[in-house]
């Protein structure tokens, strides 16, 4: 179900909401938390195939970035992987056409309020103009 350029990143993090587990952010935040999903416009952002913009839909890139708490390197490791399948659960339960392109290995990510480690996911969404 194609959703609307408009709405589509408060649709996604609607969809990828799992209260007690982590925080959804539709924007980046001014410091990233632990435990959360940052949803950030990808580069290139929205891809359109045709020269008539109403004839085709438009592909909305972003970047997933999950961030957890650095732990000893094994527990950090399962955490994400954790997070990896319940998103794509998420992502399937959602009713969005979406394909996602890759996880990237963890990294550790330094801020002001500690380290985290993190990993992002690239997302393609169908959507429509509107």
């Amino acid at each position: 179900m194609p959703a609307a350029i408009t709405t589509l990143r408060s649709t996604l993090a609607t969809a990828l909401a799992n209260v007690g587990v982590w925080t959804v952010f539709n924007h980046v935040p001014e410091i990233p938390l632990s435990n959360s999903l940052v949803i950030a416009n990808d580069d290139p952002y929205i891809l359109v195939n045709s020269n008539v913009k109403t004839a085709i839909a438009p592909t909305v890139r972003f970047k997933l970035f999950l961030l957890v708490p650095v732990m000893d390197n094994l527990g950090s490791q399962t955490k994400l992987e954790d997070y990896y399948l319940a998103v794509m659960q998420k992502l399937a339960a959602s009713g969005l056409t979406i394909n996602i392109t890759s996880f990237t290995a963890p990294a550790i990510l330094e801020t002001p309020s500690g380290n985290l480690l993190q990993s992002e996911a690239g997302l393609e969404i169908i959507s429509e103009w509107s």
